[in-house]
C-alpha cells in the first residue's frame, strides 16, 4: 500500500472534472454544452472504495456527455489524451490493461495518456449500461431487464454538471420501482424463500448439517436483498451486499448467528427471528393486506417456517396493472439468473427476459 493519503473515488472524479477536464475542454474548443458525472461500474460509485480499489479499474475517469449532433467528440477524445496531466492529485491518468486485457488500471507514461475520460452521448451511455434510455419512459420490461446492481450505480455515483439536462430526468425516472412492479418484485422475492425455507430443518433431520448450512445461507442472502428492496434501495451485488446490509442492525447478528451455527436447530431458530423481523417490515409498508408475521410449523412436520408464500399471495392480489399481474412467478433478472456473464452484457439480458 502507498503512504499517499487516499481520495475517495468520486471527490477525485469531480477534482478531475472541474480541475483538469472541464477547462481542458473549455480552452481548446470553448463553451461546449456538456453534462459530466461519475456513475456506473466501480466501487467508489456506491461509496464503498477503499485504498485497495486503485489496484485496478479506478483513478481519475468519470463520464463526459456531449450532445449526439455534436461531433467533435472524437477531437475531444484526441486533445484529452494530449493535454491531460500525467498525473492528477498523485494518482496516474493513463490506464493500461492487465494480462487478461478486459481490466484496466492506472500507469504512468510519458506519451499521450489513455485516458479514462468516457466521450459520449447519454442515449448510447445508457443503452449500452442498461439497454434503454430511461428519458423515453421505462416500461415494465425494462424495470425487470435491469439487474439491481445496475440500477445501483445508475442511480448513485455523482453528477457534476447537467448543462443539458439529461441526466437528472433519466436518474429521476430509475429512482425507484413503480408500485406494481415493487409489489411484484418483492412477492417473487417472498417465493424464493418459501421454496427452500422448510429444507434447513429437512437437511438437518437427516444428518445433513452441510446442506442446512447451505440452504440456510441462501435464505439468507435472500433475505438480505429483501430487506433491501423493502427499503427502497436497490441491492448491490455480491462484493459489495454485505457492506450495504451492514446499516440493519437488528438483523446482521441473527443472521451472523444463522451463518456460524453448527446445529440445525440453532439456525433455524435465529432464521426464524429473521424472517419475523422482515415479515414485520413488509406489513409496515402498506402495500398489500397485513400478513401473520410469525413463524409456524411445515404442515405436520417439526420444522418452523414463515410460509413466505402468503406474502407472496398478499402482493399479488394488491397489484392493480394489468400487465405486471399477469406476469409469470420470475421476477427481476437478477432474481432467476446469477450468471455474471449475463447479468453483465444487457443484449443478454433482453434476450431472456421478453416471456
Amino acid at each position: 500500500m502507498s503512504d499517499k493519503r487516499f481520495v475517495p473515488g468520486l471527490v477525485l472524479a469531480e477534482r478531475f472534472y472541474r480541475d483538469a477536464v472541464e477547462p481542458l475542454v473549455r480552452a481548446y474548443f470553448g463553451e461546449v454544452p456538456h453534462s459530466a458525472a461519475r456513475i456506473g461500474a466501480g466501487s467508489e460509485v456506491l461509496g464503498y472504495d477503499t485504498e485497495r480499489s486503485a489496484d485496478h479499474e479506478w483513478g481519475p475517469r468519470l463520464q463526459l456527455f456531449l450532445d449526439p449532433d455534436d461531433t467533435r467528440a472524437d477531437d475531444i477524445r484526441t486533445a484529452l489524451a494530449e493535454h491531460l496531466p500525467k498525473t492528477f492529485l498523485g494518482y496516474p491518468t493513463h490506464f493500461v490493461g492487465t494480462e487478461d486485457g478486459d481490466v484496466r488500471r492506472m500507469a504512468h507514461t510519458d506519451g499521450p495518456v489513455h485516458h479514462r475520460v468516457d466521450v459520449t452521448d447519454a442515449g448510447t451511455w445508457f443503452d449500452r449500461h442498461l439497454g434503454f434510455d430511461p428519458r423515453a419512459g421505462v416500461t415494465v420490461r425494462d424495470w425487470l431487464s435491469a439487474p439491481t446492481q445496475r440500477l445501483a450505480e445508475t442511480t448513485a455515483g455523482a453528477v457534476f454538471h447537467d448543462g443539458l439536462g439529461v441526466l437528472a430526468t433519466a436518474r429521476a425516472a430509475l429512482s425507484w420501482y413503480p408500485d406494481d412492479v415493487w409489489r411484484y418484485v418483492l412477492a417473487c422475492q417472498w417465493l424464493r424463500i418459501s421454496q427452500e425455507e422448510a429444507f434447513v430443518g429437512r437437511c438437518g433431520e437427516v444428518g445433513d448439517e452441510l446442506g442446512s448450512a447451505v440452504v440456510a445461507a441462501r435464505l439468507s442472502r435472500d433475505l438480505m436483498r429483501l430487506r433491501l428492496l423493502l427499503d427502497r434501495r436497490y441491492p448491490p451485488y455480491g462484493k459489495w451486499l454485505g457492506t450495504a446490509f451492514a446499516r440493519y442492525t437488528d438483523l446482521v447478528p441473527v443472521l451472523r448467528v444463522v451463518l456460524a451455527a453448527t446445529d440445525w436447530h440453532e439456525r433455524e431458530d435465529h432464521l426464524a427471528k429473521a424472517y419475523e423481523l422482515v415479515a414485520a417490515e413488509c406489513n409496515a409498508l402498506g402495500l398489500a393486506a397485513p400478513v401473520d408475521p410469525t413463524t409456524r410449523p411445515y404442515h405436520d412436520r417439526p420444522f418452523r417456517v414463515l410460509r413466505a408464500d402468503r406474502f407472496t399471495a398478499a402482493l399479488r392480489a394488491a397489484i392493480t396493472d394489468p400487465e405486471v399481474a399477469a406476469l409469470p412467478p420470475f421476477g427481476a433478472v437478477d432474481q432467476y439468473i446469477d450468471s455474471t456473464d449475463v447479468l453483465e452484457h444487457p443484449a443478454r439480458i433482453r434476450g431472456l427476459t421478453s416471456w
